[in-house]
Parts: C-alpha cells; sequence; structure tokens
C-alpha cells in the first residue's frame, strides 16, 4: 500500500506557486506600459484577478483530469478511492476560490471600463458592464461554471456517484474558455480562426498545467499511483504541448497582424517572452519523459521546477489577455 509522506512546508508550495502567477501577471503589465492606461490599483486588481482566477480554473481542470486518471484496479482501489476524496475536497476549496476572484474580478473591470474608481460604481453599473458587453458576459460565464465547479464538488463529497469527474473535468474547462472566446480574439478581424484557436490553446495548458501540478500535489508521494498515472498523463502532456505552440503562434500572428510588431510593440515582447518559456518547459517536458522511460523514478524535482516554469508562463498569459497588440 502507498503511504503519503507529506514533507514540512510542502503544503506551501502550491500557495508559491499561485504567487509566482500573480506576481508574473503584474510585473509584465507594468514592464508592458499598462501604467499608461490605468491607475496602479486598478492594475493590481485586474493583475490579481485575472491571474488568480487563471490559477484556480486551471487547478480545478487538474484535480479533475487527476481523478479521471486515476487506475481503476483492485490493487490499488482503496488509496485512489483516498486521493478522489481529496480532490473532491480540492474542488470544493478552489471552486470557492474561483467563484469569488471571478466574482470580484466583475467589479475590477467594470471600473476599469468605466474610467472610475471601484469605490464610485453601484450595482446597475456593474450590471450593465457585465451584460452589455462580451468580455462581460464571458466573464458571466466564467461565475457560473465555477459555481457549477463548486457544487459538483459538494455533491460528490456526499456521494462520488453523483456528478462524474469528467463532467466536473469539462465545467472547468468550459470556465477556463470563455474568458479567452469572448474577449480580444471575439473582436478579431479572422475572428473563426482566432476564436478557435484561442479554445485550444486555453484548453491544452489548462490540462498541461493543471494536471501536472495536480499529480505532483496529490500523487508525489504515492508512488504506486504515479507510476500508473504519470505515463498516461505524459502522453497527454506532449499533445498539449504541440497544440499549446502552434495555437500559440496563429494567435499571436492573427492579433499582431505582421512579424515586424513582434519586436516593436509591448504586446510583442510578452508573445516572445512566452515563446521562450515554453521552450523550456518542452525542454523539461523532454527531460523528464526521457527519465521515466530509463526507469528513474522519482522525477518529481523536474516537474516540480516545469510546474514553476507553468506558473510563470501562466502570469504571461495573463498579462496578454489584457495588453493590447
Amino acid at each position: 500500500m502507498d503511504r503519503a509522506v507529506t514533507r514540512p512546508g510542502a503544503r506551501l508550495v502550491p500557495a508559491a506557486w499561485a504567487g509566482l502567477a500573480v506576481g508574473t501577471a503584474v510585473l509584465s503589465a507594468v514592464l508592458a506600459g499598462a501604467l499608461y492606461n490605468m491607475t496602479l490599483p486598478t492594475l493590481l486588481g485586474i493583475g490579481i484577478t485575472r491571474a488568480g482566477t487563471d490559477v484556480a480554473g486551471v487547478a480545478c481542470v487538474g484535480l479533475a483530469l487527476v481523478g479521471v486518471l486515476l487506475p481503476g484496479s483492485r490493487a490499488t482501489a482503496g488509496e485512489a478511492d483516498r486521493v478522489r476524496v481529496l480532490v473532491d475536497r480540492g474542488l470544493v476549496a478552489l471552486g470557492g476560490v474561483w467563484l469569488v476572484l471571478a466574482l470580484v474580478g466583475i467589479v475590477v473591470r467594470a471600473a476599469d471600463g468605466y474610467g472610475r474608481p471601484v469605490s464610485t460604481l453601484t450595482g446597475p453599473d456593474v450590471l450593465a458592464w457585465a451584460t452589455d458587453l462580451s468580455a462581460g458576459r464571458g466573464a458571466l460565464l466564467t461565475v457560473a461554471c465555477a459555481a457549477a465547479v463548486l457544487a459538483c464538488g459538494v455533491a460528490r463529497l456526499r456521494d462520488p456517484e453523483i456528478v462524474a469527474l469528467r463532467i466536473v473535468l469539462v465545467i472547468a474547462l468550459l470556465g477556463m474558455l470563455t474568458p479567452g472566446v469572448t474577449g480580444h480574439a471575439s473582436s478579431s478581424a479572422s475572428h473563426e480562426v482566432a476564436v478557435t484557436t484561442v479554445a485550444l490553446h486555453v484548453a491544452a495548458a489548462s490540462l498541461w498545467v493543471g494536471g501536472l501540478g495536480a499529480i505532483l500535489v496529490l500523487l508525489g508521494r504515492r508512488r504506486g499511483l504515479l507510476q500508473s498515472v504519470l505515463p498516461r498523463f505524459s502522453t497527454l502532456a506532449t499533445f498539449c504541448l504541440v497544440t499549446v505552440t502552434v495555437s500559440g503562434v496563429l494567435t499571436a500572428q492573427v492579433r499582431l497582424g505582421s512579424w515586424a510588431a513582434l519586436f516593436l510593440t509591448a504586446y510583442g515582447s510578452l508573445v516572445i517572452a512566452k515563446t521562450v518559456a515554453l521552450g523550456l518547459l518542452g525542454v523539461l517536458g523532454l527531460l523528464t519523459r526521457r527519465r521515466m522511460a530509463a526507469g528513474r523514478m522519482p522525477v518529481l524535482r523536474w516537474a516540480g521546477a516545469e510546474v514553476a516554469l507553468m506558473a510563470v508562463t501562466l502570469g504571461l498569459a495573463a498579462a496578454l489577455s489584457q495588453a493590447a497588440p
């Protein structure tokens, strides 16, 4: 039987990843010149809520994915069931955080849209922004998905048979997709291409980042389950890496309009930084696969570095979503 051993400070690692993503988002936005268009409190509010909702949503996707990938054999049934309980508890906690941050994000983005401090907004102001604009409606859909993930987690804690984790995974993915496909991409000149590439990009990135992070947190000290889940996830991660890279290139091309803009705009600089991060992630992923193929387990240190770099990439993505090309 697998025994989970928790090292001192191990529970702080996910919080460190989240802080890294949020910090990268805010810093990248500042360096990209966001302060020219908004005040520092607004920048901080948007950066924290946007990156925070991304992290919480990706974490929910990862938790549900790990629950789906867990083996169903009798030899590991008891340990797998205990992990599924942790998955359900995590969905409740992170679904709640996702819901709160998404709601606060609507208020902060509405204030930015009106060019006014949050304290001067009224309920009708926020409602008008959330219902009249495509970005607002996308944010409301994210709120609905986060609420649904929270409700599913609560229901599964009572009876795991009520809602399948595959359904939770689909709902969490939808919650991650809506901001991208209703934001800049929806108003792009190449609407269909932009929406499709953004949807593929976000879905693949969420599965890849969330899955690896959840595997490290939940299965890192459960070697039997880790050896069963990690090879299957590695195959999925390879597909996700290819999808993220190709869709990212297409999305940048649609939004930038020319290769010159890649080097002459703040948005282009963020694209370059994200591309470098993706390249490093690909190298780390390849090294991890080689270690697995050679039977060199664990690969936790390599995977931990990969997730930290993924957190930076998430922060860059959050900054990109707010930047003008």
